[in-house]
């Protein structure tokens, strides 16, 4: 079986775990091939459809990813561009990372999500809740350096998911029938505030990291004045503000049901970030 990762320039988080992914596969035996724009093993861009077929050959189940939120709400259509070219290409197994509102016909990633529920191949889509990993790769990580990380969340809690849970429930997705037709969302094991979490960052490292809440207008303007598109910045500030409102707060049972055991805990995911040097 060949297994290729699909996707346009990744964020690091997406990057570990896709890596992470691809560990796994070989490990068992089996060939994985990373596809992206830049770093993988093989060419792809998702705005490219001509780099779409050579990524394709030879692959029997594909995990597909958008990773531009931007051409997500300019170009809906790629994703399920994509899923088609992957079914008539031979593909017969495709395992989706969604996300937890995916459902929402406004969300940029539902037709994605339906493209794939209507691709007649097996398939199995993942929904995660916010990355613990965007604490320690990228996103939030400057802030955290920094000691204070603005975010437009006040109290409102999440059950951060760790990437690693998402590369062992992929891997088992892309390789096992049993997940066919299966919808996993994916969360931590408890829902934290942002306060929470950057104090246990803080404990772990030694240092003083604090949350400081945000209006969110003022979050978007942030955003924008380093450079985010405005549609992506009041995108993410809605996801955010989602978890202020305590409308994020939910446990789910996704890692639990596709694996057989629970998700690893966000004091797990600091304390293995911590001791690898993620913070220094």
């Amino acid at each position: 079986m060949n297994v290729n990762n699909h996707g346009g320039c990744w964020t690091s988080f997406l990057t570990t775990e896709l890596r992470a992914l691809a560990q796994r596969l070989r490990a068992s035996g089996l060939s994985a091939r990373r596809a992206s724009c830049s770093g993988g093993d093989v060419l792809f861009d998702l705005g490219a459809p001509a780099t779409w077929g050579s990524a394709l050959t030879g692959v029997s189940a594909a995990y597909l990813i958008e990773p531009d939120l931007r051409a997500s709400i300019l170009s809906p259509e790629r994703l399920p561009d994509l899923v088609d070219t992957a079914v008539h290409a031979g593909v017969r197994r495709l395992v989706l990372l969604s996300a937890l509102t995916a459902d929402s016909d406004s969300h940029p990633l539902h037709p994605g999500d339906q493209a794939v529920r209507r691709s007649g191949v097996s398939w199995t889509i993942l929904r995660p809740t916010w990355f613990a990993q965007n604490f320690s790769e990228d996103f939030w990580r400057p802030g955290i350096l920094a000691g204070t990380l603005a975010a437009p969340t006040g109290d409102g809690r999440t059950p951060f998911v760790d990437a690693e849970d998402i590369a062992d429930v992929a891997a088992s997705a892309l390789t096992d029938d049993r997940h066919g037709g299966a919808v996993y969302d994916l969360t931590g094991p408890r829902a934290l505030s942002f306060g929470e979490a950057t104090g246990l960052i803080g404990r772990a490292t030694g240092c003083v990291v604090r949350h400081a809440d945000v209006d969110p207008e003022v979050f978007v303007e942030r955003q924008v004045a380093y450079g985010v598109p405005a549609e992506v910045a009041r995108l993410l500030t809605e996801l955010l503000t989602d978890v202020r409102s305590g409308s994020a707060e939910a446990v789910t049972d996704g890692v639990q049901r596709a694996l057989g055991r629970p998700p690893a805990s966000f004091e797990q995911f600091v304390a293995r970030s911590a001791t690898a040097g993620a913070w220094n």
